[in-house]
């Protein structure tokens, strides 16, 4: 009895590994040909990240600097809010900004539903505390003679603030990349607000997820592997940061 039963489990597993076999090569296949319906996805989710971390720098980064350098009534409880908001679920922040774009919502009017830049307010929302959170604790890292040595030089105003940054740059660097990251891999917000609309709102997460539930399962791994590429070069930068950050 027990050899047949691991003749049938060995039998299932050949098929399995068959199974999978097949579907990498045929993702290859789909990746070398340059297969419209993978590298439309891989586009948009390029362009709807790319936007929500430079609005999200532009916004989070001074925002990071005031939290991190200042002392001010109610700095430690908004650190802890946005310190909290790192572990945002994406489902959740789908919902919310879906209940503010959708027609009854207060920016209904602007018609971001079920279009990229709705999937890109999604992103920034998600985005946005972990630059705040991670640019202030750069901040707050840094040596207290870094700024006595930068206001003894002169630097005021503008300048000491773009000073401060640039000595933190790997911190912010690691800020930026961290966040990125998490917009990039996420699912459930881009589906909510994009509608996972093919050629124009369909993510490599939210097409990974359709397609291998239609059972094209190579596409799918396509997808998955261009995705990992992605996540590998993000989380080599990333370890790039920490070291030189370790090494100043």
């Amino acid at each position: 009895m027990y050899i047949i039963f691991l003749s049938i489990a060995t039998f299932e597993g050949g098929n399995i590994m068959e199974y999978i076999l097949s579907g990498i090569a045929e993702a290859f296949v789909l990746l070398l040909k340059g297969d419209e319906e993978v590298y439309s996805a891989v586009s948009a989710t390029l362009r709807a990240s790319t936007a929500a971390i430079i609005i999200s720098l532009v916004i989070g980064l001074p925002l990071g600097f005031l939290l991190g350098y200042f002392d001010f009534p109610g700095r430690r409880f908004f650190r802890s809010v946005f310190d909290a908001l790192l572990a945002l679920p994406t489902v959740l922040v789908g919902l919310w900004v879906y209940a503010f774009i959708s027609n009854r919502g207060p920016l209904g009017g602007m018609n971001l539903l079920f279009t990229l830049k709705g999937v890109i307010v999604g992103e920034v929302v998600l985005a946005l505390p972990i630059v705040i959170a991670l640019s202030a604790q750069s901040i707050e890292e840094l040596d207290l003679s870094v700024r006595d040595t930068l206001l003894t030089l002169g630097a005021s105003g503008k300048r000491l603030l773009f000073d401060i940054l640039w000595e933190a740059r790997y911190g912010m660097l690691m800020a930026a990349i961290t966040a990125y990251g998490r917009v990039i891999s996420e699912v459930g917000a881009a589906s909510m607000l994009g509608g996972n609309i093919k050629w124009r709102t369909r993510t490599i997460t939210t097409a990974m997820a359709f397609e291998t539930n239609k059972g094209q399962f190579a596409m799918g791994i396509a997808l998955g592997m261009i995705l990992l590429l992605i996540a590998f070069i993000v989380n080599s930068t990333l370890s790039y940061a920490k070291r030189r950050r370790q090494t100043r």
